[in-house]
């Protein structure tokens, strides 16, 4: 069975974990980072804010801030991607691997209120769209809702990266490196699927069966 590893607390990752397992391969979920050892992808996902240091700026709007995260993370990113093994980035994940590669970020969005995570309305939606050289664009079409839920996006590209899809206000909502099997949504497609379903996005499954089906 092919084997994805998850960096964290498996009880904090049930939403992935249910989706990969959907997909018909096994998540390994752990806090030790030797663990990754004989998985075939690395899974990066949502969570709080980088350290602006990471990308040489100071910290004008982020929060949550835990560097050995950062540090573990991006060290993963670097060892998976030498290795040519896919990586998937979902939310969080997507800045660091941005910010893996070379790139930066905005710390605070000009028009964050239409995608960050609220308590009274949970996620927001909204549409974006993909260009047809786009891996989303191939699951999904070039126009399709999704849900939203970061005050963070991406700044400049990483050298080698492509934009994938595009929020209307112009936010990044999608990068890949198809040469180092590197793909990664802003969007939580996780929380769009299976039990997690909405009627008002797309179905996130199709992310992860992607993914899965990079996976040697």
């Amino acid at each position: 069975m092919k084997k994805i590893f998850l960096y964290g607390d498996r009880e904090k990752r049930a939403n992935y974990i249910a989706a990969l397992e959907a997909c018909g391969v096994q998540a390994v979920v752990s806090l030790s980072p030797q663990d990754s050892a004989g998985c075939g992808g690395l899974l990066l996902p949502g969570g709080a804010d980088m350290d602006p240091a990471f990308y040489g700026a100071e910290n004008t709007a982020s929060r949550g801030i835990d560097r050995a995260l950062d540090h573990t993370e991006l060290a993963l990113a670097h060892g998976f991607a030498a290795s040519g093994k896919p990586i998937l980035g979902i939310c969080r994940g997507l800045q660091v691997l941005n910010v893996a590669f070379g790139g930066d970020l905005l710390q605070h969005l000009p028009a964050a209120g239409a995608h960050c995570w609220e308590e009274s309305t949970g996620d927001k939606q909204h549409p974006i769209t993909a260009p047809p050289e786009s891996f989303l664009y191939r699951l999904y079409g070039a126009r399709f809702p999704v849900n939203s839920a970061h005050h963070q996006g991406v700044g400049c590209v990483a050298p080698g990266f492509q934009i994938a899809a595009r929020a209307e206000d112009g936010t990044i909502e999608a990068l890949c490196c198809p040469e180092r099997y590197i793909y990664a949504v802003q969007f939580h497609p996780e929380r769009m699927a299976l039990r997690l379903s909405r009627n008002d996005t797309v179905d996130g499954l199709p992310v992860f069966q992607f993914f899965v089906g990079l996976i040697s």
